[in-house]
C-alpha cells in the first residue's frame, strides 16, 4: 500500500472514531463538524427514500431515535479501512425512561473524503429494536419532525 494511502487510512479512521465519540456523548454540535455539507446518512433498513443529507438534517434524524433515550452507549468494535472507506462493527445499548432497553448490533460504512464523512450507512436489525422498544416508539417516530427526509435513491 502506498505511503499516502496508509496516511489517508489513518486519517479516515481517526475521523470516524472522533465522530462516534461525539455521537456517543450525544454532542450534536461536535458531531456536525465531522460531516461534509452534502453528507448522506442512510439507515439501510429504512431505505434510501428516507435518507438525510447535510449535518443539520442528519442530526435531526439521529435525534428522533437517540435524544429521548434515558441512556445511550456505543460499544466500539472492529474498524477496518482501505483509505477512504471505513467499516465499523459496533453495538449500541439504548435505555428508555420507561425501563425498556435494547442492544443493537451495527455494521456502519463511512466514506471519508478530505477529512470529512461524505457518506454514512448503518446496517442493523430493526426487529431487534422493535422487539425491545416501548410500545409507543414507532408512533413517536411517526409524529416527529420529518423535514430531514431526503430521497437518496440512485445516490447510494
Amino acid at each position: 500500500m502506498p505511503v499516502d494511502q496508509v496516511a489517508n487510512t489513518g486519517q479516515a479512521e481517526e475521523t470516524v472514531q472522533a465522530m462516534w465519540e461525539a455521537l456517543s456523548a450525544r454532542d450534536w454540535t461536535a458531531l456536525k463538524t465531522f460531516l461534509s455539507a452534502d453528507c448522506i446518512y442512510l439507515d439501510v433498513p429504512v431505505g434510501p427514500a428516507a435518507a438525510a443529507r447535510g449535518p443539520e438534517d442528519i442530526v435531526k434524524r439521529l435525534k428522533i431515535g437517540l435524544e429521548p433515550l434515558a441512556a445511550y452507549r456505543n460499544f466500539p468494535g472492529l474498524m477496518v479501512s482501505n483509505g477512504a472507506d471505513v467499516m465499523y462493527e459496533h453495538s449500541e445499548q439504548w435505555h428508555w425512561a420507561t425501563g425498556e432497553s435494547a442492544l443493537l448490533k451495527f455494521v456502519t460504512v463511512h466514506l471519508v473524503e478530505g477529512g470529512e464523512i461524505t457518506l454514512w450507512k448503518d446496517y442493523w436489525d430493526m426487529g431487534a429494536l422493535a422487539d425491545h422498544a416501548p410500545p409507543t416508539w414507532l408512533a413517536d417516530f411517526a409524529g416527529a419532525d420529518m423535514s430531514w427526509v431526503f430521497d437518496a435513491t440512485g445516490l447510494v
